[in-house]
C-alpha cells in the first residue's frame, strides 16, 4: 500500500493556558486562597498587597526597537489598571498532574509510642527486631494485617533472623499487653477480648461480656439476641448490661492515638447569606476579595525604559524580565477578580433557586437542583459550576452549609411534583429516628409509610437512601 500525503482540516477547542489556571483558582476554597496568594507573590515580585494607587498615566510613550524589531511595547499596558494583559508562561499540567503540598505530621505515630514501651520490657536484641517489625507491620488502626508465616519471611530476608511461628507468637502477646489495649489483634474479636480481659474486675456482667465475645461472637454481630440469652441462660436485662460494655471497647485502638493527636481543620464560609428587611442578601467572605497591586518598583522600572535612549542587549534582557513579571502580575490580579464575580454570580443563582430554604431553614422546602440547572442560569458550562460549588461553604442564619448540600436529584409525587431527594430523605431519617428499636421498621413498612406521604418510590430505592444516610438494615438496628 503506497503512502500518500494530504492535507486536512478540523476545528478543535482547546483551553489556553490563562483558562486553565482560571479554573484551578475557581476550585481553590477560602482557606486555601490566602496560601496561593502568598505563593504568588513570592514567585512574583512585581506582585504585592494592598490598594492601588492613584497616579498619572504617562501620557507621552516611546517605541524602542532592537535589532530584531520585536521588542515594542506599550507601557501604558502595565500603568493602566482597567486593562488586563495575561501572562506569558504557564505550567499546562491536568488536573491529575497538579502539586499539592502533604502536610508533614509533628505527633508521634502510635507505632512510635509503641517502639518507647518495647525498650520497658526485657528483651534481648534478637527478640527486639521481631518485635519491632511486628510493630512496623501494623496498620493504623493497629491491626497485624499479615500473616506470621509473612512475617518470618520478612525477618528472614530482611534482617537475617531465623524464627518460628511460634516464637513470633510469643512476642506478638507481648506486644498486645502494650497500651493502648487492643493493639496488635490479628481481626475484631480477638482486638475486642484483648480490651474486655483488660477490664475483668470480678463483675459479672463483664465476665458475660467476655463470653459472649469469645464463644458466641457471630450471633452478637448479627444480633440474635435470643440465642445468646438461650444459649447464656441469662435475661435480657443481663444480657443488655453486658452489650453495653462490649460497645465500650474501641474497635480502632490504633485510630484512637491518631484521632487524639489529630488538628481538625476550621471551616471558613465562602460565602454570607444573611436576611434583611428586603429579602435576602448575598456577600462574599473578605477573604475573596484581596487587594493586590503591580509593584510601584517595577513600574519605575518601564518608566526609565521609556525616557531612556538604545540600552544595552544586557539592559533589554532584564526589560524582558520585567515584562515578563508584569503581565504575570496584571493577569493573576485579573484572574482574582473574574474569580470574585462567578463566585458570586453563582452562588447568587443558588440563592435565588432555594429561596424557600435561606427564609426557614427547612430541610424539606429544598428544590431539586442538579449542576445543569444553575449552569443554564448563569449561562456558564457546568465543568465550571462544579468548581466553585467544591469545598465551599456558605454562612447563614440556620448554620453552615457546604455548597453540595443544595444540590440534589428529584422524585415525582403522586401528583406529579417534583420534589428533592433531600426531602425524602429527612423523612426516612425521622421515620428510623422515631421507630420502637426492639422492632424497628424494614424496608418494607418504610416504603409503605413514604407512599401514604404521596411518594412514588420503590423498596430498592429506600434501601438505596438508607445506605447513603449510613443507617444499617432494620436488624442491625434492633436494640434491647
Amino acid at each position: 500500500m503506497a503512502l500518500k500525503q494530504h492535507l486536512s482540516l478540523k476545528l478543535e477547542q482547546r483551553l489556553s493556558p490563562q483558562q486553565i489556571q482560571l479554573m484551578k483558582l475557581l476550585q481553590v476554597p477560602t482557606i486555601e486562597l490566602d496560601q496561593r496568594i502568598k505563593q504568588e507573590i513570592e514567585e512574583n515580585p512585581a506582585l504585592e498587597e494592598g490598594s492601588e494607587d492613584n497616579e498619572d498615566e504617562f501620557e507621552d510613550q516611546e517605541e524602542f526597537d532592537d535589532d530584531d524589531n520585536d521588542d515594542d511595547f506599550d507601557i501604558s499596558d502595565y500603568m493602566d489598571d482597567d486593562v488586563a494583559d495575561y501572562k506569558t508562561q504557564a505550567n499546562n499540567q491536568s488536573k491529575d498532574d497538579e502539586e499539592r503540598v502533604i502536610p508533614l505530621s509533628g505527633e508521634q505515630s502510635f507505632q512510635e509510642k509503641l517502639s518507647e514501651q518495647l525498650h520497658l520490657l526485657d528483651l534481648d536484641d534478637r527478640e527486639f527486631a521481631i518485635a519491632d517489625i511486628l510493630i512496623g507491620n501494623l496498620d493504623e488502626s493497629g491491626y497485624l494485617g499479615r500473616t506470621l508465616d509473612a512475617i518470618v519471611d520478612d525477618l528472614a530476608f530482611s534482617m537475617n533472623v531465623i524464627a518460628t511461628e511460634e516464637e513470633i507468637e510469643v512476642i506478638l502477646h507481648l506486644i498486645q499487653e502494650l497500651d493502648p489495649a487492643g493493639v496488635g489483634a490479628r481481626n475484631l474479636r480477638e482486638c475486642l477480648l484483648l480490651q474486655i480481659e483488660r477490664r475483668q474486675d470480678g463483675s459479672e456482667i463483664r465476665k458475660k461480656a467476655k463470653l459472649i465475645l469469645r464463644d458466641l461472637f457471630e450471633e452478637f454481630t448479627k444480633k440474635h439476641y435470643d440465642k445468646i440469652v438461650k444459649k447464656l441462660s441469662i435475661d435480657e436485662v443481663t444480657l443488655k448490661a453486658a452489650i453495653d460494655e462490649i460497645l465500650k471497647l474501641n474497635p480502632k485502638p490504633g485510630g484512637s492515638m491518631k484521632e487524639s493527636a489529630k488538628n481538625f481543620q476550621q471551616i471558613i464560609p465562602d460565602f454570607i447569606i444573611i436576611e434583611n428587611e428586603v429579602g435576602l442578601a448575598l456577600s462574599l467572605n473578605s477573604r475573596n476579595a484581596p487587594e493586590l497591586k503591580v509593584s510601584k518598583e517595577y513600574k519605575d522600572l518601564l518608566r526609565n525604559y521609556s525616557e531612556g535612549a538604545k540600552t544595552s542587549k544586557s539592559d533589554k534582557q532584564a526589560v524582558g524580565f520585567v515584562k515578563q513579571k508584569l503581565d504575570n502580575a496584571l493577569w493573576f490580579i485579573d484572574a482574582i477578580k473574574q474569580r470574585q464575580q462567578t463566585l458570586l454570580f453563582t452562588m447568587n443563582a443558588i440563592m435565588h433557586y432555594q429561596e424557600a430554604f435561606f427564609l426557614s431553614g427547612d430541610e424539606t422546602k429544598l428544590k431539586p437542583m442538579i449542576l445543569k440547572d444553575i449552569a443554564e442560569i448563569v449561562e456558564m458550562d457546568i465543568s465550571t459550576i462544579s468548581r466553585v460549588a467544591n469545598s465551599k461553604y456558605v454562612q447563614t442564619n440556620f448554620g453552615v452549609y457546604p455548597l453540595k448540600y443544595f444540590f440534589s436529584e428529584s422524585l415525582s409525587t403522586d401528583g406529579g411534583e417534583e420534589v428533592s431527594t433531600r426531602e425524602v430523605k429527612q423523612i426516612l431519617l425521622d421515620a428510623i429516628s422515631g421507630e420502637n428499636k426492639k422492632t424497628p421498621l424494614p424496608d418494607e413498612k418504610l416504603m409503605a409509610l413514604l407512599q401514604q406521604k404521596g411518594y412514588n418510590i420503590a423498596r430498592r430505592t429506600v434501601a438505596k437512601y438508607r445506605e447513603q444516610l449510613n443507617l444499617p438494615v432494620a436488624r442491625l438496628r434492633k436494640e434491647l
